[in-house]
């Protein structure tokens, strides 16, 4: 696995070259971030073994932000968010939320928690969850991109970008199938991440004013999670689904 992770930083170069991740001008502040974040080295400095070289997908047009954990090694291969069998399951539930794979991905921006490779854990199975150190590390990228893009939605996919806005002893259960408003007011700092100032919601409520902003999480979709797969569970998640789905209709997202 480091043979490969190896390999494909030493090609990093030339798959950035033919990468469909260079959106808009250089110019452009968000181009410039994106820039930053595919040089940045923090975590690496800081003596974390990641492969190195963010990966996200988007640019400022985008009207819904979706925040996974942190990219696998088929994410750092294919050099786009959510590209395995993560992927497959994630959007299979935003199409019944009404999106198809190819309009999302087209439309909004995909990014993380952390924006590299972590590696595997130490166990073997499955890969590392990235540390406390390398969530602050990659944070102020994260408030960047949220503050550049002001979306009209967030989707935190999986715990540690559910953390973000949740308390941290918050129940998947009591989150999931439920959304947050935050109102116009309470986004004068577009990085809001204070679900304080953000009000419940148990169902889509329609003609909130527009210059709102939705948060709707959802579970971590990968395959070794069984939480997602428990009938109970389903009905959170199917609700959380339809919350999306009025959502995306009346705001044409």
């Amino acid at each position: 696995m480091n043979e490969i992770c190896t390999a494909i930083f030493q090609n990093r170069e030339s798959i950035y070259r033919g990468n469909r991740m260079f959106h808009k001008s250089p110019a452009t502040p968000l181009a410039t971030l994106q820039t930053k974040m595919r040089a940045c080295r923090r975590c690496l400095t800081a003596g974390y073994q990641i492969t190195p070289g963010a990966i996200f997908h988007g640019d400022a047009a985008a009207r819904v932000l979706l925040i996974g954990q942190a990219p696998g090694v088929t994410e750092v291969e294919a050099q786009r968010p959510f590209n395995a069998g993560s992927g497959r399951r994630l959007f299979t539930w935003l199409q019944a939320a009404g999106w198809t794979e190819a309009e999302f991905r087209r439309r909004h921006y995909m990014t993380s928690v952390t924006k590299c490779y972590p590696g595997k854990s130490s166990s073997g199975k499955g890969d590392r969850v990235p540390s406390r150190r390398e969530q602050a590390l990659c944070r102020p990228f994260l408030e960047r991109e949220l503050a550049l893009i002001a979306p009209a939605l967030i989707i935190p996919v999986g715990g540690l970008a559910i953390k973000l806005f949740y308390p941290a002893g918050a129940r998947l259960r009591d989150i999931i199938g439920a959304g947050a408003y935050f109102p116009p007011a309470a986004l004068q700092d577009p990085a809001n991440f204070d679900l304080r100032q953000a009000v419940r919601q148990d169902e889509f409520k329609p003609g909130l004013p527009p210059d709102g902003r939705w948060l709707v999480p959802l579970p971590h979709p990968s395959g070794a999670s069984l939480w997602p797969n428990r009938p109970e569970n389903k009905q959170l998640i199917a609700r959380a689904l339809a919350i999306l789905d009025a959502i995306r209709r009346e705001r044409n997202l």
